[in-house]
């Protein structure tokens, strides 16, 4: 009896870590709507939006070459998973003055799933400065 219980637990565990897991395939996908503004990988380049290459544990508003409200460059928020799914969810309550026009993103399991994305361009080529 015991070991079924455990053996149940394990399962359920399992199951439900899963489910919560950062998928990036399924974060690529997430990723097409970005697209429009923000580039990522080897030949990324700043357009709309700032290039998203190592984007975790950077400086917000640090993206040499491209130009950043006054609000973004002065928010004082560095770049950790917890602040950029706090930010993606409602950009312009995080940061009021921003430019990002994305109205954000609701939908927790999609924003670990963008995130999961994100990650594999942490040692991608992006060039830091104080633009």
């Amino acid at each position: 009896m015991l070991r079924s219980v455990i053996v149940a637990g394990t399962v359920i565990l399992a199951t439900a870590s899963g489910a919560s897991a950062q998928d990036a395939a399924a974060g690529e996908k997430v990723f097409t709507v970005c697209r429009a503004c923000h580039q990522v990988g080897d030949t990324a380049k700043n357009g709309v939006g700032p290039v998203l290459n190592g984007l975790f544990g950077r400086k917000a508003g640090s993206v040499a070459g491209y130009s950043y409200s006054t609000a973004n460059k002065e928010s004082g928020l560095s770049w950790d998973e917890a602040t950029f799914a706090d930010y993606i969810k409602d950009p312009k309550a995080k940061v009021p003055g921003t430019k990002m026009i994305y109205p954000g993103l609701k939908d927790e399991q999609k924003i670990k799933d963008l995130i999961g994305y994100l990650h594999q361009f942490d040692k991608a080529p992006v060039q830091l400065g104080n633009s």
